[in-house]
């Protein structure tokens, strides 16, 4: 028996590659999984939500409450006017992120994707029948997925602009003036903006700005896995303007029916609990990256440090070759490569371990290069 084409174009992920390599003794520095608990207040709602016996199907599109939740959430933080029937609640932003391709892109259909960007991207519009248009995101402009770079690229067959702020896997974070200029491109041109946010609460001295914000051709795609420390409970959102709504729940529907009940339970509290935790692991968070970032640069690797997210890309001669020997030496990390052909020349390493492993990791490099 045969599998289709479509799933003979992509292959498996090249994070998930490395993480099989993983020793006893090996420190993954791979996974984009931030290693902070999960809050009290949210297991402690999956509990009470157990007691009450909310372990049933809910609305396809999500328990009413978490819309509500999320409607208020976009238009305080994010100036968005949405409403909680153009939300649908999802199985992490991935399913979102699928949810958008498949009911958006046709065979024929471009998609405009950031390079070097998230590993899933391209499978997701290679799955829908659609083209990659990869747009190179330069280091020499803090790896912003920048509107002029985007608009060499956009010609009859483009459909859409899939981008992601801050930047997995570089931690590029986009200016005011990026998202509004690809906003504007959108607009002009009927195109729909596949709009990642999953790290957006992720960031070190900027700001965060939705397109949604300057046009309507936004599907809005986060989730509760990387702010919350909530990558098990698989639960994010979607949010459409209206004329999108049906195609995107059509997917759902026949693909989930509906997110996790208990999951639900627990992003409802996030949303509306205390926020400390979030601000407690951004801090702890740059604490790392900048231990991290200090420690590479003086083993004389290049390395710029990122303002948002949890990653470094640094740039190395030979990059395979140093993956293999800091496997060697017991830390994983990822080619740059996985990410995308203009991901060569780099490797990415993921500063969501905790502190002492960090050091343990960058004293393994250290010994590496010396």
């Amino acid at each position: 028996m045969k599998p289709s084409q479509r799933i003979e174009s992509i292959d498996f992920s090249g994070v998930r590659k490395m993480f099989e390599l993983v020793k006893e003794d090996s420190i993954s520095l791979a996974l984009g999984e931030p290693d902070f608990d999960t809050p009290t207040n949210i297991k402690d709602a999956v509990k009470k939500a157990l007691d009450k016996n909310l372990t049933h199907y809910t609305s396809n599109q999500g328990i009413l409450e978490l819309r509500e939740a999320i409607a208020e959430k976009l238009k305080r933080d994010n100036h968005l006017e949405t409403s909680p029937e153009n939300i649908i609640v999802t199985v992490g932003a991935s399913e979102a992120l699928l949810m958008a391709t498949q009911a958006l892109v046709e065979n024929g259909d471009e998609v405009i994707i950031p390079d070097p960007g998230f590993v899933s991207y391209g499978a997701y519009v290679n799955l829908a029948g659609g083209t990659n248009v990869p747009v190179k995101v330069k280091e020499e402009d803090e790896f912003r997925l920048t509107p002029e770079n985007v608009m060499e690229h956009v010609n009859q067959n483009t459909k859409a602009i899939l981008m992601n702020s801050p930047n997995n896997p570089t931690g590029g974070v986009l200016k005011k003036e990026d998202v509004k200029g690809l906003a504007e491109i959108a607009q002009d041109h009927d195109l729909v903006i596949f709009s990642d946010e999953i790290y957006e609460k992720i960031i070190y001295g900027a700001k965060h700005y939705s397109p949604g914000r300057y046009t309507e051709n936004v599907i809005t795609i986060n989730g509760f896995s990387k702010a919350y420390a909530m990558t098990g409970f698989r639960i994010g959102y979607t949010s459409a303007p209206s004329e999108l709504l049906e195609p995107l729940l059509k997917v759902h529907q026949y693909s989930t029916a509906c997110a996790s009940s208990l999951s639900q339970a627990a992003a409802l509290e996030a949303l509306t609990g205390p926020q400390d935790s979030v601000g407690m692991m951004v801090n702890e968070l740059k604490r790392r990256r900048d231990l991290v970032v200090e420690r590479i640069n003086l083993m004389g690797i290049k390395c710029k440090k990122p303002r948002g997210a949890y990653y470094l890309f640094p740039h190395v001669d030979d990059p395979e070759l140093f993956v293999v020997q800091a496997l060697e030496k017991g830390v994983v990390l990822v080619p740059g490569s996985s990410f995308g052909s203009h991901g060569e020349g780099h490797f990415r390493l993921s500063y969501a371990a905790s502190y002492s492993d960090l050091e343990e990791c960058m004293d393994r490099l250290e010994s590496l290069i010396k």
